[in-house]
C-alpha cells in the first residue's frame, strides 16, 4: 500500500517537473485549452434542454422537465426518418466516391517528376477549397439551371433541357461531384506528406527487382499509406451523421427535399425557423450518440484488422 502511494507521489512529481521544464509549451497550449473549455465544454450544459420544454423567457433553469417526450415525438415523426435515411445514403456515396479521390490524386501527383508542373497542378486543385459554398452554388446555378450554359449547349446540339437542380435523381450525384471537386485537392495534403516520408531505397530496390511503376504503387506506396488511410476513415465514420449543411443548404430547394433534405437542414428549419429548440437539441444529441458509437466500433474494427486506430 505504501509502495503504491509512493509510486503515485513520484509520478505526480515527475509530471510537475516536466511541466516546469516545458512551461513555455504549456503556456502556448493555454489559449487552446481555454477555447475548448469555453466553446466545447460549457455549452454541454445546454444539451439538457433536450429533456425540457424550453422557453426563451424562462431560460434553461426555469424551463420545465419533460423527460424523453421530445425523443418519443421525434421517433414517431416520419419526416425525421426520411432525412435520417437521406443523410446516411448521401454520406455513404461521399465515402465510396469521395474518400478514395484524394488518395488517387496524391499518388498520381507523387508520380509526376516535373517539379514546376506538379506544383502548378497542386495549386489548381487546392484553390476550390478556399471558395465558399455560396459562391460555388451561384456558379452551379449559372451553369446548370434551365437557362444555364450547360442546357443551352444541350439544346444547341438538339437535346432537351435537363433539370439538374430540381431532379431528385440528379441531386445526390450533384452533391457528390461538387464535393469531390471542392475538397479533393485539399485532402491530398496529408497523403502527400505521408508519401514524402517513404524511404526512396524501397523504390530503388523494387526497380532492381524488375517492378514497374504500377507494382511499386501497389506494393510500396499503398501499404505505406494504410495507417493514415485507416485513421482518416475512422474519423469519416465518426461524422457519418453530419449532412454537410453548407453544401446542401446552398444547393437544395423544395423540389429535391425527398432525396436531398438531410438532418442538418431539418434541424435548421425546426430549430431556427420554427423555434422548436428542444426538439432540435434532441436530434443533435441522438445523432452525436450515433456518431460516437460508430467511431468506437470502426476504431475497434480497424485495430483488429490492421492494428492501427486513433486510440
Amino acid at each position: 500500500m505504501q509502495a503504491n502511494t509512493g509510486n503515485r507521489a513520484g509520478a505526480g512529481s515527475d509530471v510537475w517537473r516536466r511541466m516546469v521544464k516545458y512551461k513555455m509549451l504549456y503556456i502556448m497550449l493555454l489559449p487552446t485549452i481555454v477555447f475548448l473549455f469555453i466553446f466545447h465544454y460549457i455549452p454541454i450544459y445546454g444539451a439538457s434542454i433536450a429533456f425540457k420544454e424550453f422557453w426563451v423567457t424562462k431560460g434553461i433553469l426555469g424551463s420545465p422537465w419533460v423527460g424523453f417526450d421530445h425523443f418519443e415525438r421525434l421517433f414517431a415523426t416520419e419526416k425525421f426518418w426520411q432525412v435520417f435515411r437521406n443523410t446516411i445514403e448521401i454520406n455513404l456515396l461521399r465515402l465510396v466516391f469521395g474518400f478514395p479521390a484524394p488518395i488517387v490524386l496524391a499518388i498520381l501527383l507523387n508520380e509526376v517528376r516535373h517539379r514546376l508542373f506538379k506544383r502548378s497542378i497542386q495549386t489548381i486543385v487546392y484553390l476550390p477549397h478556399f471558395i465558399s459554398w455560396v459562391t460555388i452554388a451561384g456558379i452551379m446555378f449559372s451553369l446548370l439551371s434551365n437557362e444555364g450554359l450547360v442546357n443551352k449547349l444541350i439544346v444547341t446540339f438538339g437535346g432537351d433541357p435537363v433539370n439538374f437542380l430540381t431532379s431528385n435523381s440528379m441531386f445526390r450525384p450533384l452533391l457528390v461531384v461538387s464535393g469531390i471537386w471542392k475538397e479533393v485537392g485539399w485532402g491530398t495534403i496529408i497523403y502527400l506528406a505521408a508519401l514524402s516520408g517513404i524511404n526512396p531505397d524501397l523504390y530503388e530496390a523494387a526497380t532492381v527487382d524488375g517492378a514497374n511503376r504500377f507494382k511499386q504503387v501497389l506494393h510500396i506506396t499503398l501499404p505505406s499509406l494504410l495507417p493514415i488511410i485507416s485513421i482518416l476513415l475512422i474519423l469519416n465514420f465518426g461524422s457519418m451523421m453530419n449532412g454537410g449543411f453548407d453544401q446542401v443548404f446552398n444547393l437544395y430547394n423544395t423540389m429535391v427535399y425527398e432525396s436531398g433534405d438531410v438532418i442538418d437542414t431539418y434541424v435548421y428549419r425546426i430549430g431556427l425557423t420554427q423555434g422548436e429548440y428542444s426538439m432540435a437539441t434532441a436530434i443533435g444529441l441522438f445523432l452525436n450518440l450515433i456518431n460516437f458509437v460508430l467511431l468506437v466500433l470502426v476504431n475497434g474494427a480497424a485495430k483488429r484488422i490492421g492494428g492501427q486506430g486513433i486510440y
